[in-house]
């Protein structure tokens, strides 16, 4: 949001800090693999036993939830840029189609140059679409985005269940043959895009860039029909809550805090559920996969919600220690770290840096998305302190508005 650091929502902040740390967790796995290792522990090597402890981490933790979180937010600070600038009596929607235009922008270079699994465009266009809603009334639209965000999980959960279905009588060598055959398809396809992205992401940046360019052009494009259903909802949800005082700490403590521990503790428990029953099976990848896409978008959705309502409760006392300042600080820098993450991560994976690429299980990982989260944490409060955006958020702001804006902060004179 184009807004100064005095008049920002700190509990904004500090979601997006802790959003953009958690990320890292769940990205890490398609930085360093080939894209079917998110769902596929044994892509691209077997997994251990610490490979799958720290697997069913990451799918309780922050699976599903921090994107939720980035998508809550995304809707929450256009209510506010929205708002704001109607009170202000000005007209925000033709400045807030240019910035939403620009971040398109940004998500195919980010994609065409560095990596497959940019949101940015995804944000952008579902953006343009929350656009259009906004002047809706909050709670008829919280309440149909919750009915569309379960629906599209609940679709996806039943078109993938026959798959489910074969992969587990394979396992229990009581297969037929339609489903020995469906099983073998997944398979295939599974172990032929590993061994297509591993080729493709060992070698050089331009033949990377190369052959995106010449066989999916449209990814992008894809992906946005593919997450529709789970995004805009978020969106929606988070635009409501935005407009009815949630992050700014104006609802009841009381429901406030049954939002934080009901909604979480509930998520919890279905999710630990869904990983029992993945773990006992080895985590299977179809099975898995239709966990992440479908069977969990329940328990994301409840403790995405839940996470929000603890963050927002902690925040003054988050905000008062330096460790929450730096999580703040990188909130507010999150466009930058989301990109600057990228490139780091991808100097160290791919075959133009240091080709580390299908090297590591997921418990080495871990010490990568330590990485991440101390360069982000380091640099971005010194950074505030002499800029007063991020690079790339001066520069998304300058595009958006058609001139440069201010970058350096003014030193004043003792």
């Amino acid at each position: 949001m184009p807004q100064g650091a005095s008049d920002r929502i700190a509990s904004l902040d500090l979601i997006r800090g802790i959003a953009v740390l958690g990320i890292l967790a769940i990205n890490i796995a398609g930085f360093a693999g080939p894209s079917t290792a998110a769902s596929d522990i044994n892509a691209p090597i077997p997994a251990s036993a610490a490979d799958r402890a720290v697997y069913a981490l990451n799918l309780l933790v922050f699976e599903g939830k921090m994107r939720g979180l980035f998508s809550l937010l995304f809707g929450a600070s256009m209510a506010v840029f929205l708002d704001r600038m109607t009170i202000a009596g000005k007209s925000a929607e033709l400045l807030q189609a240019r910035r939403l235009f620009w971040l398109m922008v940004f998500g195919q270079l980010h994609y065409f140059l560095f990596w497959w699994g940019d949101i940015l465009f995804l944000y952008g266009a579902c953006g343009l679409l929350l656009l259009l809603l906004s002047p809706l009334e909050p709670r008829a639209m919280a309440g149909s985005a919750v009915l569309i965000f379960l629906m599209w999980h609940g679709w996806d959960a039943l078109m993938s269940a026959s798959g489910v279905a074969a992969e587990h009588a394979v396992a229990l060598g009581t297969a037929t043959a339609a489903q020995a055959d469906l099983h073998d398809l997944h398979l295939d396809w599974f172990a032929q895009r590993s061994a297509e992205d591993l080729m493709l992401l060992q070698s050089g940046f331009f033949d990377i860039v190369s052959d995106k360019i010449a066989s999916e052009p449209f990814w992008l494009f894809t992906m946005v029909i593919d997450n529709l259903g789970e995004t805009l909802p978020m969106m929606i949800i988070g635009m409501a809550l935005a407009r009815s005082g949630f992050f700014a700490a104006q609802w009841p403590r009381v429901a406030m805090w049954l939002v934080a521990i009901g909604a979480t503790a509930l998520g919890l428990v279905l999710t630990a559920f869904v990983i029992a029953r993945l773990w006992v099976d080895g985590f299977p990848p179809i099975a898995t996969n239709a966990a992440m896409n479908g069977w969990l978008g329940p328990a994301h959705l409840l403790m995405t919600l839940g996470y929000a309502a603890m963050l927002v409760l902690a925040a003054p006392a988050l905000g008062a220690t330096a460790l929450g300042q730096r999580v703040i600080a990188a909130g507010r820098l999150a466009f930058s770290n989301y990109i600057g993450t990228t490139i780091v991560m991808t100097a160290i994976f791919y075959g133009w840096g240091l080709g580390w690429i299908g090297l590591f299980g997921e418990a080495q990982l871990t010490g990568f998305v330590l990485l991440g989260w101390v360069l982000m944490l380091a640099w971005s409060r010194p950074w505030l302190a002499h800029f007063r955006q991020g690079p790339l958020e001066w520069l998304w702001r300058s595009l958006s508005e058609g001139r440069i804006v201010p970058f350096r902060r003014e030193r004043r004179l003792s």
